[in-house]
């Protein structure tokens, strides 16, 4: 039997060029490529070049820059012919294209419509309208979570009985421990204590690090001279706010550790490595690997009780109103003050990131490939 023979689009790899870091919808992007393999999907990456409508397939770390053309694409429906016969294409990005072919997309969140005012200005409303009429090119959706549905339905007009839900998962690396000298001196390159409040991801309101911040200032005197709270993340779009409030707590030296340039998965798992409570109260997430990334790496994991992070979470972290900063700071201080509790939720947590691997993710989608293409 030949294997099922896929195109994905990979613009969202092309920050790996330049040493960059993957966002989280590249980083579902290379998963896949890596694992549809293991169950009989044979995979090609497509671009689509500046000065052509006709898409490109790549090896390797060859990536043209290819997202202007995409979004031209993407919004006047031109068909994308490609050079050779797939079965399926999935649009892993938002931006489904026409194609000679059925046409999958993972829609991530519906953020850029429901949430205008998170996302960047320039443009807003183009990108609306590209990315309400591409979902339309789509033969097939696949959401992240059960939550996210409600949202693709009213944002993107997708009928629901067009939506498969497929979750993410997390790389068989995380659950290897860095050594112990590698964390020692990652964390002493970076001024690190051991044992420090931890939270990952870019800086946009959206992610509440404005309420974590609030939180951990709100914990009694005692916890903050014990444990630092490291954000790692870069600036996104409007954080003004919270780049003031970190650059402030940087220069006052009151345990606050700001890391905005964090390059690679190694550093980045010895970070994690050193970290004592993963700290993720997002106000609203499409799926939020991060949660999965701690479980995987052994840290007790304090998030919210809304959108998609109780059904990645599920009984495994400590759930709180991420508006509420004093339950975000009673969840934080009670890890910080019972052993017992972190031991218990960090099985909870290797446990819960062991059933959401990027295999049973691959497994998953190739299911829908095989669908769509019967």
């Amino acid at each position: 039997m030949n294997p099922l023979r896929v195109g994905i689009s990979t613009s969202v790899l092309e920050p790996v060029r330049n040493g960059g870091h993957l966002d989280g919808i590249g980083v579902y992007t290379a998963a896949l490529r890596h694992n549809l393999a293991q169950v009989g999907v044979a995979v090609r990456g497509y671009s689509f070049p500046i000065f052509a409508n006709r898409a490109r397939m790549f090896e390797g770390d060859a990536l043209p820059r290819s997202f202007p053309m995409q979004m031209l694409v993407a919004s006047f429906g031109v068909p994308a012919p490609v050079g050779e016969r797939i079965d399926v294409f999935h649009c892993t990005d938002y931006k489904a294209v026409r194609m000679p072919c059925p046409v999958v997309t993972t829609l991530h969140d519906a953020i850029p419509l429901k949430h205008p005012e998170w996302t960047g200005g320039r443009f807003r409303a183009l990108k609306s309208l590209i990315l309400r009429r591409s979902a339309s090119y789509a033969d097939h959706v696949i959401a992240l979570s059960y939550a996210a549905i409600p949202d693709l339905v009213e944002y993107f007009g997708v009928n629901e009985r067009r939506i498969s839900v497929v979750p993410c998962g997390v790389d068989a690396g995380w659950f290897h421990s860095p050594s112990h000298a590698d964390v020692e001196k990652e964390l002493s390159l970076r001024g690190l204590r051991r044992g420090y409040f931890l939270y990952v991801g870019t800086l946009q309101p959206r992610k509440n690090v404005v309420g974590i911040l609030n939180a951990y200032e709100a914990l009694p005197e005692a916890i903050r001279r014990e444990r630092q709270l490291v954000i790692v993340g870069r600036a996104g779009w409007h954080c003004e706010e919270e780049v003031s409030r970190l650059n402030a707590a940087r220069d006052a030296g009151d345990g606050i550790v700001w890391l905005d340039g964090v390059r690679g998965a190694a550093s980045l798992r010895r970070i994690y490595a050193g970290a004592g409570v993963f700290v993720f109260p997002s106000l609203y997430e499409g799926y939020g690997i991060p949660v999965l990334e701690a479980f995987a790496s052994g840290l007790p994991v304090v998030t919210s009780n809304i959108s998609s992070l109780p059904e990645v979470a599920g009984e495994a972290a400590l759930k709180v109103d991420p508006k509420d900063p004093a339950a975000i700071a009673d969840a934080m201080q009670r890890f910080a003050e019972s052993e017992t509790l972190c031991t218990d939720f960090v099985e909870l947590g290797r446990n819960r990131a062991k059933a959401l691997s990027w295999e049973n993710t691959a497994r998953m989608t190739a299911e829908v490939y095989r669908r769509v293409a019967s």
